[in-house]
């Protein structure tokens, strides 16, 4: 596992092996081999925040692209402050495949697991 800093000296994402494969399969299914995955945080869910991963094709106008193994990474600017240290992992269950989100900036986690609340005090860190 490999991790990188935006620009701005902000501790960012890790992604786990797991994951990884699953991006790629889901990369390979779509037929979009070469796109970047996108990772936001957005407001929604019971507990305010939600992330948020979808796959751009390579040619549309993103900011920032980081590399995480062999992975291109877009992280919206906005969301900087809401995954620093945030691992991303994937794992299968009895109720399906997906994605896990661990961040230890988390201060709740709703009962679905989907949405979340961020301590402020840590994340300003």
């Amino acid at each position: 596992m490999q991790e990188t800093k935006a620009s701005n000296n902000i501790k960012m994402i890790q992604i786990t092996e797991a994951a990884l494969k699953e991006i790629k399969r889901l990369q390979l299914a779509r037929k979009q081999p070469n796109s970047i995955l996108k990772v936001e945080v957005k407001t929604g869910g019971c507990n305010g925040f939600i992330y948020q991963l979808d796959l751009k094709s390579d040619g549309e106008n993103l900011a920032e692209i980081m590399h995480i193994n062999s992975l291109s990474v877009n992280i919206n600017p906005e969301s900087y402050k809401y995954v620093k240290n945030l691992k991303i992992d994937y794992s299968e269950d009895l109720m399906g495949g997906g994605f896990r989100f661990q961040n230890p900036d988390v201060a709740t986690n709703c009962s679905c697991g989907q949405s979340f609340a961020i301590d402020s005090v840590r994340s300003s860190k």
